[in-house]
């Protein structure tokens, strides 16, 4: 895994669901909770093909996958997991060092955004008991965007936040991108960016060898690697 780009890195884009906010559990205990009315289970492998992809992407994933498309269509199963969702996600929680690193970079004049698959109702649910640290960023391109024809894999949520940047669109080779989904990984390649991937432990590591760093949780990244202004805490 080569990282030429390493050193030159001036902007961040940030996923957000299972990279900034644990947000991916809900989804998971949801969809069991729906697959369990079939006696189907639910189990990583499927998750792994709908994270970080467009809500009715994922749903006629898994619909399809898990073989109940006959008795639940896409568009009923988003419906049924709404409501459930609706209540979980204004407890949503930051992941371990999301705060430390949006704070260190916005401190040091380091331009960051978020490019999520996440619609802006959600968005706003998700983000209400963090509003302070989410305003930090210099915009957010949401999966509702006008701009994001296709969700990931496909490149256009990063895309569209490179351009927005202040005097965007930015070089992508100069983008680090932060990932936890396998699908928003490839975008952010085909965006021609850099990804460093923090992956769920469940996650199969076959998944793994696209990005250009691996590490198991935010509080592992030394910005120095990438050229960015150290922690000041850092040995």
């Amino acid at each position: 895994m080569s990282t030429p780009a390493r050193g030159s890195i001036t902007h961040v884009i940030f996923d957000m669901d299972g990279l900034l906010l644990d947000t991916e559990k809900f989804y998971t205990e949801v969809q069991e909770i729906i697959l369990a009315r079939f006696n189907k289970t639910f189990d990583w492998s499927l998750k792994a093909k709908m994270m970080g992809r467009k809500a009715i992407e994922a749903a006629r994933i898994f619909v399809d996958e898990s073989g109940i498309s006959d008795s639940l269509s896409a568009e009923d199963f988003l419906v049924e997991r709404e409501a459930m969702l609706q209540e979980l996600f204004p407890t949503s929680e930051l992941m371990p060092g999301a705060s430390r690193l949006i704070k260190h970079l916005h401190a040091k004049n380091i331009p960051i955004c978020i490019a999520t698959g996440t619609h802006t109702r959600h968005f706003d649910l998700k983000t209400q008991r963090h509003k302070e640290l989410f305003s930090l960023m210099h915009h957010v391109v949401r999966g509702d965007d006008p701009e994001v024809k296709q969700g990931k894999p496909a490149p256009d949520g990063f895309l569209a936040a490179a351009r927005r940047f202040k005097d965007g669109p930015v070089d992508p080779h100069k983008v680090l991108v932060f990932e936890d989904a396998p699908s928003g990984v490839l975008a952010a390649k085909n965006a021609g960016m850099n990804v460093v991937m923090v992956p769920d432990p469940r996650l199969d590591i076959s998944h793994q060898d696209v990005a250009d760093q691996i590490m198991t949780s935010l509080l592992d990244f030394k910005p120095e690697e990438w050229g960015l202004p150290p922690f000041e805490d850092s040995n």
